[in-house]
């Protein structure tokens, strides 16, 4: 679990909660100090003892493997799960170096103890000086604040206004300062990242310069050091993005705090003085109290920000009334009085300000019970997801991919806002998008369109992805299983509304395009990702949290984008057991060498042994889509009659079965899917018979899938609705205008796989066998007799005299 993020709306609360997060991130930030200085000191020793090179080396290794990198936020990308085992990576490698006793470097202290040190002292050295202030200010401001406190309301008004003053100037630059270190915290945490492993890496390059053996050792090390290389490069350029919207977010909550006040599950919450009734007078103490409007809790924690702890132990009690204190009845200014259900007697309470009271009394229904509800940050958009709204993005679309698909930059660059304006207002508007058929005008510069098409689907009332599934795509881009990534947003996909499956997949489409020509506008998946993530995810609030997750956000737009055919053509498969995802999480994470099932995920290839397989089923995929849409409209139509018919999900329809470790056998003629049911048959034409298996053929199979479906629906219906869907059924297989390819051509869909001739393939990457049917391989390595296997994804070829499995991806046919 990495440390919680340091919300700035939270400077402003100063709860304790805030201050167990602060407190954690300045242990981390001791504990990065301190390894800091015993790494330099491990490194001096390395290169001054060359006598005792392989003890010094083991400790320096040693230090290396028992570092762990703390993360902010719950998961990590994949590039922060690559830096957070390099240390662990370069252990592995100096061990293997123990032996040799070569001369060393003669510049490691430029590459090593520099770097660091620069680091430490610039980085760590500046937060720890921020602290000082922070808490210097801290304690100023309590200070002051309990002696105004202290002020008698006879005093005179002037005298009184003057000291509010006073307070309201200390309060603001308290606030000032707390947020400019919570700023300063949450950048050294990120700069480690990068500023802390690149000269670890840059010395580890070095030694291996001069050392023969690691000479050898660098070919094995050459994999993980390039990954390694983006990931740094990917996680810099994501610090200066993520930099510069912190940077902004923090200028709003100082200009208006309350306005990016953060959705709280309390009505009201904050400081309060409680007053005590003792065997001698009463005290006044300090409490931080939260306020539920529904259930009319009130809960009590006291706690002062000086000793930086509780005094004693929490109390909740349910609100019975809530009236305003006299002035003159009190000498305490800005108190009230609260009666519990639960407990005797008058709680009197002392806010912080008139204002802070005002809050207090309309949150609790007291005499003033106006209650100012958190206002809702996200406007209704005048842009649809309605006909107008498809023709807008289509002719968008339209106009990239005839003129400007190779156009350098393409979406990254924008165009200026008062044409992107005027070219929305022309689209939008019902008479004059009339006169834009298709095309829209040469005169409308490439970057102008495509600035109109991000802005139209921000102008949307909620991001396309929609805000009730965004957390659960977050969570699915951070499973450590690639596979796993890729069924759970195949299956939240499915869980969309129509209307946004389908602008999405339109969209989709067209940026697995743009990233086709990536090599013309230099447009690749992860820079699309980084473009299109916060427009199709965006955030219901910004928070610092929500920055932390653009990372991720980017990276569901890549896996769409890469896997738009599988996720938006056919059904998703039913999610992994718990026990199935414990052990593909359990296999992921494991320390090995990069096998055959690991890709890394922000590459994108054109699949070029695919090409001419996808032109030869292009027809019967068009027919298989048109039969699908079908079939659910028969089966949404079927189910509106009987609405609990199955309590599962709708969209778990088929189980994925997980690849053996050797070649499954053919399928069963009798398989589930088969069309040939003894049960139930077509009413008007009747099922074509063949002595083939039925999954040999996709067509087929849809088909037997279609009336399965059909089937299991009319046998739960209730007998008084067997004859409408039936009839239902009948109206479908004449009106359809692509059924024919079920049934009259089916010797040309069985088997259509078979007539692909042998061929030569040539290995692009290197890759290691997990199973007995795989085959191991380095990159350039040619293999014999390769066509497709049973398995998807995967090749059967020959490589000497041995016959397994070759990822499809690692590939391409000469």
């Amino acid at each position: 679990m990495g440390l919680p993020a340091l919300e700035f709306s939270d400077c402003c609360l100063d709860s304790p909660h805030f201050r167990e997060t602060l407190k954690s991130h300045e242990a981390e930030l001791d504990k990065t100090n301190k390894f800091i200085k015993e790494l330099i000191k491990d490194g001096k020793s390395l290169i001054i003892a060359l006598k005792n090179l392989s003890s010094a080396k083991r400790k320096f290794a040693d230090s290396l493997n028992e570092f762990k990198f703390q993360c902010i936020g719950d998961a990590e990308t994949d590039d922060e799960m690559c830096i957070a085992r390099s240390l662990q990576e370069f252990a592995t490698v100096l061990r293997n170096l123990e032996d040799e006793r070569i001369r060393m470097i003669e510049n490691a202290s430029e590459v090593l103890i520099t770097p660091l040190e620069k680091f430490r002292k610039e980085q760590i050295g500046a937060a720890k000086e921020a602290k000082k202030k922070y808490d210097k200010e801290t304690e100023k401001y309590c200070g002051i604040l309990e002696k105004h406190l202290n002020l008698s309301s006879k005093k005179k008004e002037s005298q009184l206004q003057e000291a509010d003053s006073q307070v309201d100037l200390v309060r603001q630059h308290f606030y000032e300062v707390s947020l400019e270190y919570v700023f300063k915290v949450q950048e050294v945490q990120e700069r480690k990242m990068f500023e802390f492993v690149e000269p670890l890496l840059a010395f580890l390059q070095g030694l291996f310069t001069f050392y023969h053996h690691g000479y050898e050792l660098a070919k094995d090390f050459g994999d993980f050091k390039t990954q390694l290389t983006i990931s740094i490069q990917n996680t810099r350029n994501r610090f200066e993005g993520t930099r510069s919207e912190v940077e902004s977010l923090m200028k709003k909550m100082k200009e208006n705090p309350l306005e990016h006040k953060t959705i709280s599950p309390y009505t009201m919450e904050g400081y309060l003085y409680v007053q005590e009734k003792r065997h001698f007078g009463t005290s006044w103490v300090k409490h931080y109290c939260t306020y539920q409007r529904d259930s009319k809790q009130i809960t009590m924690v006291p706690f002062d920000q000086k000793s930086g702890g509780k005094g004693g132990e929490d109390e909740s009690v349910t609100l019975k009334s809530c009236t305003r204190r006299k002035t003159d009845s009190i000498e305490k200014r800005f108190c009230f009085d609260v009666e519990a259900v639960d407990r005797p007697g008058v709680i009197t309470m002392q806010a912080l300000s008139e204002e802070d009271r005002r809050l207090w009394m309309e949150a609790m229904d007291g005499r003033e019970p106006v209650y100012n509800s958190n206002k809702d940050s996200q406007s209704e958009g005048t842009a649809q997801l309605d006909s107008i709204g498809f023709s807008i993005i289509r002719k968008c679309i339209h106009a990239v991919e005839t003129r400007g698909i190779n156009e350098q930059g393409l979406y990254r660059i924008v165009g200026v806002n008062s044409r992107v304006q005027k070219l929305l207002s022309v689209l939008m508007d019902p008479k004059t998008a009339s006169e834009t058929e298709t095309d829209i005008c040469a005169e409308w510069e490439i970057k102008t369109i495509t600035s109109a098409l991000k802005t139209y689907l921000r102008m949307l009332p909620g991001p396309l992805m929609m805000y009730q599934f965004q957390r659960s795509f977050i969570k699915a881009a951070k499973l450590e299983n690639q596979e796993t990534r890729v069924s759970e947003i195949h299956s939240l996909v499915h869980r969309l509304p129509e209307k946004n499956r389908q602008m999405l997949q339109l969209l989709m489409n067209h940026l697995a395009n743009v990233a086709n020509n990536h090599k013309q506008n230099l447009m690749t998946v992860a820079n699309l990702g980084v473009v299109f993530g916060p427009t199709l995810l965006r955030p219901q609030e910004e928070t610092v949290a929500a920055i932390m997750d653009i990372k991720f956000q980017n990276i569901v737009i890549e896996i769409l984008i890469e896997n738009h055919e599988k996720i938006f053509n056919t059904l998703p498969d039913v999610p992994l057991t718990n026990a199935q995802l414990h052990l593909s999480r359990k296999k992921s994470g494991d320390s090995k060498p990069p096998s055959c099932s690991e890709r890394p995920l922000t590459l994108f290839h054109a699949m070029q042994s695919t090409e001419k397989q996808e032109q030869r089923n292009s027809m019967i995929n068009s027919s298989l889509e048109s039969v699908s849409s079908n079939a659910n409209s028969v089966l949404n139509s079927s189910s509106s009659l009987q609405p609990n018919m199955n309590s599962s999900d709708p969209d778990l329809d088929v189980v994925k079965p997980t690849r053996p470790n050797s070649l499954p056998p053919n399928p069963s003629p009798t398989s589930p899917l088969s069309p040939s049911w003894p049960m139930f048959s077509a009413p008007s034409s009747p099922m074509p018979t063949s002595s083939t298996s039925s999954d040999s053929s996709p067509v087929r199979s849809v088909a037997g899938f279609v009336w399965f479906s059909v089937a299991a629906v009319v046998l739960s219906l209730a007998w008084s609705s067997l004859h409408a869907v039936f009839s239902l059924l009948v109206n479908f297989v004449p009106c359809h205008p692509n059924l024919h390819l079920l049934f009259d051509r089916p010797e040309e869909a069985v088997h259509e796989d078979s007539s692909t001739p042998f061929r030569k393939a040539k290995a692009l990457y290197a890759c290691k066998a997990e199973h007995d049917s795989e085959l191991s391989f380095t990159a350039g390595t040619v293999f014999d007799n390769v066509h497709p296997s049973q398995e998807p994804g995967w090749l059967e070829g020959t490589l000497n005299g041995k016959t397994g499995l070759i990822p499809e991806n690692y590939v391409e046919f000469l």
